[in-house]
């Protein structure tokens, strides 16, 4: 602990923090927490809070599966709390919130640990001289006590709008007091679909922010009577949740995806970048979107990126190249991964999106042509002759293309990989056969 730690801790306690609720999102894409009280968060921090390592193989039906080194009810993690990353929760008098890093009982960083797994790639990146600004996008469905969507649209109308007006300026001060930066807030194409997105950050303050949005988010709605849901797909037949993750990478003050010579303004730098998340999103898809239901969303014709592609503002494309308006490129020109969703844990799926970009670097790859129009409309040969392939059309398929990637593998570690492989293969063997109704009937207030 050091002195600057001890000082913070005083300020929360007089400003009347009371409890300190720890999360860490586990390899099912469920937050767990722990909460400790105020007054025991100099010793959480110093020699962590207990915590059981089967939870690096809970499934999301908090069923318990094994992988190698996580095979027996033996064994205890200890759960750090990022004291720099602690925030005081508004309109929750007493409450604070902070992430956690996964420890053994000798004070070593857990091979299981996705948040440092994301750490040493932003300094692995670092040391290279680049820097990542990242923000998630948050699709989320409201539902009132009986289940019933809080809005029937038309989408992006004040129409449905009206109903979310309280809520929606609650919210977004909350998380303004909070510290997070709100950039948008609207209702969404969906019945009750409402989407918010944020100022770019760092990929690990991302993911932090992601977490806490999420949970305060839910933490509102419930106060206006509504029920939240981030599920891929919370109704049946009806346009799912995505949780569309944006990077750009800077180099030397210089924003690479924009002012340069290769496609689209590419920097070659930047090119090398984007191809390296393009050339490994199908052996990642597992990972963007784990879960069983994540497939009644990933689907052609749905604006949810379900072919490896990209493009200048294609909203079908799995990547979109979002240049910005003139005069603000420089420092707006970014991409949007639009695979991933809410079942995904924020920090392994940033920390693969990092691990592809760097791999594509290292290995000099080229994009293929932008593509323009909407792949569903292409031929087969078509597809082929422009690298434009269909990711798995279930999680079985995805399951089967991550296990057999070394790349996936030699990024996560032996640990993560077997341990996120087994929950997966899990959520598969228990729910692949049911249909959509009893899919999103079971899963669909799992992950908060």
């Amino acid at each position: 602990m050091t002195e600057n730690s001890n000082t913070a801790i005083q300020k929360f306690k007089e400003n009347g923090v009371r409890l300190v609720a720890c999360t860490l999102v586990d390899n099912a894409g469920v937050t767990r927490v722990k909460c400790v009280p105020i007054d025991r968060l100099a010793s959480a921090a110093q020699f962590g809070i207990g915590l059981s390592t089967v939870f690096a193989v809970f499934a999301v039906d908090d069923h318990i599966t094994a992988s190698p080194g996580y095979d027996t009810p033996s064994g205890d993690m200890r759960l750090i709390p990022d004291l720099a990353a602690m925030v005081e929760l508004s309109g929750a008098p007493g409450w604070a919130w902070a992430p956690v890093d996964q420890y053994d009982q000798d004070l070593n960083v857990m091979p299981i640990c996705q948040r440092s797994l994301l750490k040493r790639l932003v300094d692995t990146a670092a040391a290279q001289g680049i820097t990542f600004k990242t923000a998630f996008e948050i699709e989320f469905t409201l539902l009132t006590a009986n289940d019933e969507p809080v809005h029937d649209g038309p989408g992006y109308s004040p129409i449905a709008l009206l109903p979310l007006e309280g809520f929606a300026v609650e919210v977004v001060t909350t998380l303004e007091e909070q510290g997070i930066q709100v950039a948008q807030f609207h209702p969404e194409y969906s019945m009750g679909q409402v989407e918010m997105s944020f100022g770019a950050l760092g990929p690990v303050a991302a993911a932090d922010q992601h977490v806490l949005a999420r949970t305060t988010i839910r933490r509102v709605a419930a106060r206006h009577g509504f029920k939240t849901a981030f599920a891929p797909l919370v109704l049946e037949g009806a346009v799912g949740n995505g949780c569309h993750l944006h990077f750009s990478a800077w180099q030397a003050g210089q924003n690479l995806i924009t002012n340069g010579d290769g496609p689209e303004g590419l920097t070659p730098t930047g090119e090398a970048l984007a191809a390296g998340v393009l050339t490994h999103l199908r052996d990642l898809v597992a990972v963007y979107a784990p879960s069983v239901l994540s497939y009644s969303r990933l689907l052609p014709d749905h604006w949810s990126g379900g072919f490896t592609c990209w493009g200048h503002e294609n909203r079908e494309a799995a990547i979109r190249l979002i240049k910005g308006t003139a005069g603000s490129r420089d420092r707006a020109a970014n991409m949007e991964l639009k695979t991933i969703d809410h079942t995904a844990n924020p920090y392994l799926a940033m920390a693969m999106l990092l691990g592809s970009a760097l791999d594509g670097l290292e290995r000099g790859l080229n994009l293929p042509q932008p593509l323009q129009i909407n792949p569903s409309s292409l031929s087969e040969a078509e597809r082929e002759a422009n690298q434009v392939y269909r990711l798995p059309v279930d999680l079985g398929q995805a399951i089967d293309r991550l296990a057999q990637s070394d790349f996936a593998r030699q990024t996560m570690g032996d640990a993560q990989f077997e341990a996120f492989l087994a929950s997966r293969q899990l959520e598969w063997d228990s729910y692949g056969q049911m249909d959509q109704a009893q899919l999103t009937e079971t899963l669909r207030w799992r992950y908060g």
